[in-house]
């Protein structure tokens, strides 16, 4: 959780109130029950790897592989942009000043996580912890001293009952959130590192309660911004302000106090989308094989453009909801390769679903405004999230469903043609075929077996080899 949060959450709290609060801190928080049930399924599948990536290449082949991790990389850095902009946007209006506060984060980020890698990642995400659980604490009782709530307000502003928004954030913002939150490698990099299933299981539930209550509590912050009058107010601010906005009526004690655990937040949050950048880029790009200083060398170029995104990017949300959408044609039609039924799906046809997805939104935005740049505004959804009107609503239901029917017509349109092929030529059609399983199955083995666990009583010493030192390493 960076520092995002504080813009984001309130932000929907004004615009869709108590409704909108809880249905996105479900839907940030449930998807994490995801890397529960479906990172065992591809540990189980790819027992060396340690991104999704890596089981892709295994599974797709090389092309989708490559496919999904210029996906991967794209999605991280629009992540480092939105926390750099969160950053940015924190300290200014905190201080007043516009100080270079996004570079300096991004050379200390760089310094420590150069020399200790995913070790202190993981160190400073469990400071991170505690931190947000003290900021929360603090600024709560903080507010609850110091702000008055206009209780007369509170049934005239709207914000108690259902909206149609609301319903439609219902299922928008799973959509959203549960296939991005596939495209964020340090998710993964826990998921595989984790010493069991059933210690993943339980530490996914914590995340997701944990997540639960403290995005709430952020959400809230909005709401009670518009009851107490302290929002939009003189001059009239934006909705994304709400918690500045109270945290600006509190003592001054209590804004230096937000403004560096805020600091702290964003740099935890930052450090790891570093890390498993450079992970992706790694793996997923250059196969393993290049020098990790290279590597690390290139994901500081990436960071020049990140911070002039981040410095000329109005919306953190606008930055999240592109994200979003790519992911929301793209993964569908990946994480169905875990299924055995559905072996004869290719790598070809896994990259034509994806691009169809994102079609599918163009051809929606240029029905949907009849005009092809129409459908330009609607792939990088230029009316936001909260638009009046289905603009959002529809471009997340063509994403994944145009990809799934993509995905049908590659695998028809394939077929069609081995089929001709194989009659031309007097070969055998194969693409149906079910391929002959190995005489020793690298997965009969299970390291990390769903529903025996204890079957292998050393596992934690046989997953703690040479192997998974190195993976942690990148």
């Amino acid at each position: 959780m960076g520092c995002g949060i504080l813009l984001t959450y309130p932000e929907i709290g004004i615009v869709a109130g108590v409704q909108g609060v809880l249905v996105y801190a479900l839907s940030s928080s449930l998807p994490i029950m995801l890397f529960a049930f479906v990172g065992p399924l591809v540990r189980k599948n790819c027992p060396e790897g340690f991104v999704l990536t890596h089981w892709v290449f295994e599974r797709f082949g090389y092309w989708a592989g490559l496919y999904l991790g210029i996906l991967t990389i794209l999605t991280m850095f629009l992540y480092m942009a939105s926390e750099l902009t969160s950053i940015q946007a924190l300290v200014e209006l905190l201080t007043g000043m516009n100080l270079p506060v996004v570079i300096v984060e991004c050379v200390v980020t760089t310094i420590y996580t150069t020399w200790g890698g995913f070790h202190t990642s993981f160190f400073t995400d469990n400071v991170q912890g505690i931190m947000m659980t003290l900021l929360l604490v603090v600024v709560s009782i903080a507010m609850g001293t110091n702000i008055e709530i206009d209780r007369s307000q509170i049934a005239a502003s709207g914000l108690t009952g259902s909206t149609r928004l609301g319903w439609q954030l219902f299922y928008i913002l799973p959509v959203a959130i549960a296939s991005n939150d596939c495209f964020l490698s340090g998710f993964w990099l826990r998921t595989f590192a984790s010493r069991n299933d059933k210690e993943l299981k339980i530490a996914c539930a914590i995340a997701t309660f944990v997540l639960f209550v403290y995005l709430t509590l952020c959400g809230f912050t909005g709401i009670i911004a518009d009851w107490s009058h302290v929002y939009p107010g003189n001059p009239p601010q934006d909705a994304y302000l709400a918690f500045f906005l109270i945290v600006e009526t509190l003592p001054a004690w209590v804004v230096c106090f937000v403004l560096v655990f805020g600091v702290a937040l964003s740099t935890a949050v930052f450090d790891s989308l570093q890390s498993a950048m450079v992970s992706s880029v790694s793996n997923d790009i250059f196969r393993n094989k290049l020098p990790n200083k290279y590597v690390r060398g290139m994901v500081i170029v990436v960071m020049i453009p990140a911070i002039f995104v981040a410095l000329k990017s109005p919306n953190v949300l606008q930055i999240f909801l592109i994200s979003d959408l790519i992911s929301a044609a793209a993964m569908p039609s990946i994480l169905l390769g875990l299924s055995p039924h559905l072996f004869f799906l290719s790598g070809f046809d896994i990259i034509v679903s994806g691009c169809g997805g994102v079609m599918s939104v163009f051809i929606f935005g240029c029905v949907y405004y009849g005009s092809a740049s129409g459908g330009g505004s609607m792939l990088l959804l230029m009316n936001g999230l909260y638009g009046d009107d289905w603009s959002a609503f529809g471009a997340f239901v063509a994403a994944p469903f145009g990809a799934l029917l993509f995905l049908v017509a590659s695998v028809l349109f394939r077929a069609i043609v081995c089929f001709i092929y194989a009659k031309a030529t007097g070969t055998e059609f194969t693409v149906f075929k079910r391929p002959l399983q190995s005489s020793v199955d690298r997965n009969s083995v299970d390291l990390i077996s769903i529903n025996d666990e204890d079957q292998y009583p050393d596992e934690e010493s046989l997953r703690n080899n040479d192997m998974l030192a190195k993976k942690v390493s990148y």
